[in-house]
């Protein structure tokens, strides 16, 4: 059985750029290991899957990379990206404003699931 891992993204706040490339490296790392990566953005998260916004942070000023680069390298290893139903509402945004690397939705209860499942584990952000 493969090993899974489920990110929740949730207290992680795209105002405080120094926040946001921890849970992207280890999602990438994760997935680099052949473990089986989920990450979940909700909450104020939840902007970081909406296009142009994680493109226009940079955790750090003068990098290079924004946070999407972060997103894509995490997912060009395997890692899926999910936005959560309640923030396509909060944020006036539809599924066609997610970016390209979200799989799509991860309600409240699919995730609850997962972290329910003996081969799931979790880290939060």
């Amino acid at each position: 059985m493969k090993k899974r891992l489920l990110i929740v993204l949730v207290n992680t706040d795209p105002r405080n750029p120094e926040e946001l490339a921890a849970p992207f490296y280890h999602a990438a790392v994760a997935a680099a290991m052949d473990i089986e990566v989920d990450v979940i953005c909700a909450a104020t998260a939840g902007k970081l899957m909406r296009k142009g916004v994680a493109e226009t942070i940079r955790v750090k000023p003068n990098h290079e990379k924004t946070v999407y680069d972060w997103i894509r390298d995490a997912h060009r290893t395997g890692a899926r990206f999910w936005a959560c139903p309640a923030n396509l509402d909060l944020f006036d945004m539809t599924e066609e404003d997610l970016i390209p690397e979200c799989q799509g939705l991860m309600g409240a209860a699919k995730m609850i699931e997962n972290i329910m499942s003996d081969d799931c584990r979790v880290l939060s952000y």
